[in-house]
């Protein structure tokens, strides 16, 4: 009698566009973070790897691949801010998700703690101390303290097996 382990279950060597599909299968909320750079410029990214971790205190994470070209600098950063996307932002994810040098251009941003950037729509904001760092294979999780905070309560972007989707 053979099982359904032995049937479909993948073991080893993992494929990586295999697994990477197998992951796709959870949907997630889509973020922008936003944080300085060294000599003070906007910085930003779109990330998909986010979450709560506690309660009390007050904490969050996401991770970064270690590729990414900003990798060094968020590393670097004490303070950054995770925008919840809503809905109707597809086009700005895409923005933030792209090598563009000057994502900022003709965003008019609030100024968080320590001089944040705030984008200037989202679903909900996250402005945190940088708290802890782990290394995690081809990422780096950061954890961050949350400092203040601000919901919104729009309908949230979401990514389900490499496309946009929404509620």
């Amino acid at each position: 009698m053979s099982t359904i382990a032995e049937n479909s279950f993948k073991t080893s060597p993992l494929e990586t566009r295999e697994f990477r599909n197998a992951l796709g299968a959870f949907s997630t909320g889509v973020t922008i973070v936003t944080a300085l750079g060294p000599q003070g410029e906007k910085m930003g990214m779109t990330v998909n790897s986010f979450s709560s971790v506690s309660l009390d205190p007050a904490l969050i994470l996401w991770s970064i691949d270690r590729g990414a070209s900003c990798f060094s600098e968020f590393i670097a950063s004490s303070h950054y801010a995770v925008h919840i996307l809503s809905a109707e932002q597809t086009a700005l994810s895409n923005l933030f998700a792209s090598r563009e040098n000057d994502q900022f251009t003709g965003l008019v941003c609030d100024k968080g703690i320590a001089d944040l950037p705030l984008l200037p729509d989202y679903s909900a904001c996250f402005q945190c101390a940088a708290e802890h760092q782990y290394a995690g294979g081809d990422h780096v999780i950061l954890v961050g303290r949350v400092l203040a905070f601000c919901d919104r309560g729009a309908a949230p972007l979401l990514y389900y097996r490499g496309g946009y989707a929404s509620l």
